[in-house]
């Protein structure tokens, strides 16, 4: 008798633990919470062996502006994300990410009817502008606040450096540098030609002497 009062007594405190566990394993970690709104789009679930390491993205972002601050947020393979921030507070999120784990992400600018800097640029909904370099490399500005309109994404995505970021060895229509032409160094194999002796152009007049026959006379 006194063990199913004992019983009776645990069971709502089981109950209890229980919906404790079930309510905390299905609660979203403060990390993915933190993805969603700063990337505005969900990560792959796998990032691409040949993605670019996401701290080779670093050299391309766009440095303080006056009282513009361009602070580093986060960083992993594929993808480098900055904070834009005026007196403390988050105007927008710069991103630059690899598109070989997200293909789709690059199948947006196909139809571009915009360019920015020569590269195609998509509005991504009403708060976000791209642009794709070398149909690899996605470039974003992210509004934060609604004081950061089109013009400023527009204007902070020409401050990247686009170009430096389609010298990349994995960019799969890299910009051609110009070179100069050099002049060809002679080797052991092909020495140098000397130069050829520069012609007069005169013509010694041939000289008759007295006494001699034709076929004895100096030649000219």
């Amino acid at each position: 008798m006194s063990i199913t009062r004992w019983l009776r007594r645990l069971a709502p405190l089981m109950v209890c633990l229980v919906l404790l566990v079930t309510a905390c394993s299905s609660a979203p970690s403060k990390y993915d919470q933190v993805q969603k709104d700063t990337t505005g789009f969900g990560s792959p679930a796998a990032v691409n062996k040949k993605a670019e390491k996401g701290g080779t993205f670093n050299a391309f972002f766009p440095g303080d502006q006056g009282n513009y601050s361009v602070i580093p947020y986060q960083e992993k393979k594929g993808f480098a994300e900055y904070k834009l921030e005026q007196d403390g507070k988050t105007l927008a999120m710069l991103t630059i990410s690899d598109t070989t784990s997200v293909p789709a992400a690059a199948e947006k600018y196909k139809g571009a009817t915009e360019s920015i800097s020569g590269f195609p640029s998509v509005e991504q909904g009403s708060t976000a502008t791209g642009v794709l370099v070398n149909d690899r490399y996605q470039v974003k500005v992210l509004s934060r606040d609604p004081s950061f309109t089109k013009a400023d994404r527009v204007s902070w995505l020409q401050k990247f450096d686009l170009q430096g970021l389609a010298q990349l060895k994995g960019a799969l229509k890299p910009v051609a540098k110009p070179t100069a032409a050099l002049p060809e160094t002679p080797t052991a194999a092909t020495p140098p030609t000397a130069p050829a002796e520069p012609k007069t152009g005169l013509k010694l007049p041939k000289v008759q002497l007295p006494g001699l026959s034709p076929s004895l006379q100096p030649a000219s």
